[in-house]
């Protein structure tokens, strides 16, 4: 896995809801544990963010709130809008980084030679929309992750602020952490890293901590903790072989990193996520 596939899995919470919105008036949206994305497939419309100036959408145009902000569509003074309605939820306490980074709206306006593979994924989401045909039903779900995974990455390219695009554009911090994300269980240290990287131990400090904003051991043990508690959500696997899966070598181990990130327990934080899952 690659740093901003791991970022997306990490805290997504099952397959995205979605639905097609004809736009005849404003629309209302309260803030939402996860993330919307909306596609303007037809017409003009406007997006009035809670505490933000309105942004007008033309056709073509994507929306990313990947913060649940609330917020409200509302037509256009001169016509109305078709609007492909996406929505994730997602589990704010296992939230990487680099989602948290993102900014609360992020605008990818249709313009001609730009974010071709997010203009293809639409293309191919509003032919499934307009007519529904055999293995539509598993096929608009993969497309509306791929759109997900294309905002993230449009903005990504474009970001002049924020840690994380400078990070995974740095060669060695970015090898640094395809290293750590491809084998979190491995013996790593410092040392050890480094060598993978090609760098010196010090200049592998430097340029990790700079961008990342923590040193890469104490980022590992962040991440094997995250790790950790998506098997405990997502599997019935024993505490003892989840520890091996992210590196530990004990569950007593495991279970003193987990309660010093999370504030619980391991066995409290699964009942506690089985219980939000029977909810849903």
């Amino acid at each position: 896995m690659d740093v901003v596939s791991d970022a997306i899995s990490a805290a997504n919470l099952g397959r995205p809801s979605f639905h097609r919105l004809r736009v005849s008036e404003s629309l209302r949206q309260d803030p939402y544990e996860g993330a919307n994305f909306y596609v303007v497939l037809k017409g003009n419309c406007r997006l009035l963010p809670d505490g933000g100036a309105p942004l007008p959408l033309g056709v073509g145009d994507a929306v990313l709130m990947p913060h649940g902000t609330g917020h409200a569509i509302a037509d256009s003074p001169t016509d109305r809008a078709e609007v492909l309605c996406a929505k994730y939820r997602l589990d704010c306490r296992r939230k990487h980084p680099l989602m948290t980074e993102l900014p609360e709206v992020v605008h990818l306006p249709s313009r001609v030679g730009s974010h071709l593979e997010l203009r293809a994924a639409m293309d191919l989401v509003a032919g499934e929309l307009d007519r529904l045909r055999p293995g539509s039903c598993v096929a608009l779900p993969h497309l509306l992750d791929l759109l997900l995974i294309y905002m993230i990455r449009s903005w990504m390219t474009k970001a002049t602020s924020g840690a994380w695009p400078g990070a995974l554009r740095d060669p060695v911090t970015a090898a640094a952490l395809r290293a750590l994300h491809s084998e979190p269980a491995a013996p790593w240290s410092n040392d050890r890293l480094a060598a993978e990287v090609g760098v010196s131990r010090p200049t592998l400090a430097r340029r990790f901590a700079a961008l990342v904003g923590r040193p890469p051991m104490t980022y590992l043990t962040w991440w094997r903790v995250i790790l950790a508690a998506g098997m405990l959500r997502d599997t019935e696997e024993t505490l003892a072989t989840i520890a091996g899966r992210v590196g530990y070598s004990s569950p007593y181990a495991l279970s003193h990193a987990f309660q010093r990130e999370f504030g619980t327990t391991p066995g409290r934080y699964r009942a506690q996520a089985a219980g939000r899952l029977q909810l849903s």
